[in-house]
């Protein structure tokens, strides 16, 4: 049995599609429903069951995990970069996840964990993922640092070499709609675009990079699941990997992407960064991607004008927004 957490979100809902293409619907989804869309990222799919998040979180503290156990997925975690509650982010991020890693172990199954380049903070300390770079990391917000406690206990308590922790970059793709204000730009940019013929992107408030010109590995959701299926087909090893594409590109460069996309003339005004940005921004991020040749892992990654017009001629503008097995 597959146990993935937040099964019903943006990246766990993908990798659940994409183990579906892949034969398998042994799958247990964990996630909180409430009243939100998320249950359109599952209604295509298939799986054995879904448990509420609080109810298997007290059976994970409980051992009273009722299935056996191959793989656990754990993308089930607060995704929101501008949460400011520490004690929520460390009770979700961190706590949670030595729980449930620490279960999943001790029934000698495989565990992937949701990790995220904003552990790199501002970048000074580059972007490498080996892991005498991880205790220089300084994370920007409390989202990353929740983050990189999780990383930083995995290395203590020596359990890397039979966990993997991905460090996810920038991603877009089907199956974000439920996300709000955390949506990638390039969905809040085509319904932009669509309803006011001009994108949106803020001014620079540094002095090295112009107007839109702060770049980004955006990395296409389907590449992301094709990664973590490819982890789970290998039978031990671990540690941690960044999952981008290796490329930075900036946001002018994605902006003329939809456009493309959209078969439309680029149109782009430049904005004021909100003032709880400044200080608090990555003005660059470019994933060091050496362990894809290392591993002989044989993914590839979309390019960002193939993953965009994929994204938005498929999905956005067929309106399907959402993955189908």
């Amino acid at each position: 049995m597959y146990i993935v957490t937040g099964g019903a979100g943006f990246i766990g809902s993908a990798a659940i599609w994409r183990l579906n293409q892949a034969g398998i619907d042994d799958i247990v989804i964990v996630d909180d429903l409430g009243s939100s869309d998320k249950w359109k990222n599952i209604r295509n799919l298939s799986y054995a069951d879904y448990v509420q998040y609080e109810a298997f979180l007290r059976m994970a503290e409980e051992d009273a995990l009722p299935w056996p156990l191959t793989a656990v997925v754990h993308m089930g975690a607060c995704s929101n970069t501008t949460e400011r509650n520490a004690e929520f982010l460390i009770r979700n991020n961190f706590k949670y996840s030595q729980t449930l890693c620490r279960l999943t172990l001790e029934r000698n199954a495989r565990f992937i964990n949701a990790s995220s380049a904003a552990t790199y903070g501002d970048g000074s300390q580059g972007f490498s993922d080996r892991l005498d770079k991880l205790r220089s990391l300084t994370p920007l917000n409390m989202y990353g640092y929740s983050k990189q406690l999780f990383d930083l206990w995995l290395l203590r308590e020596g359990l890397l070499g039979q966990v993997v922790s991905l460090k996810f970059f920038n991603v877009y793709g089907p199956n974000e709609y439920h996300k709000g204000s955390m949506r990638s730009v390039v969905c809040k940019a085509w319904h932009e675009i669509n309803t006011h013929n001009s994108l949106r992107l803020f001014r620079s408030s540094h002095p090295d990079y112009p107007d839109g010109g702060q770049l980004r590995d955006f990395i296409y959701v389907k590449d992301c699941a094709e990664i973590i299926l490819w982890f789970l087909s290998q039978n031990a090893g671990g540690g941690i990997y960044n999952v981008g594409t290796g490329v930075a590109r900036s946001w002018n460069d994605l902006a003329h992407a939809v456009f493309l996309a959209m078969e439309r003339e680029t149109h782009i005004e430049y904005v004021d960064m909100p003032a709880e940005l400044r200080g608090n921004y990555q003005n660059f991020t470019q994933a060091d991607m050496a362990w894809l040749q290392r591993l002989n892992c044989p993914v590839r990654m979309h390019n960002l004008e193939d993953g965009v017009r994929d994204y938005v001629c498929r999905y956005l503008a067929a309106a399907n927004a959402y993955l189908a097995s």
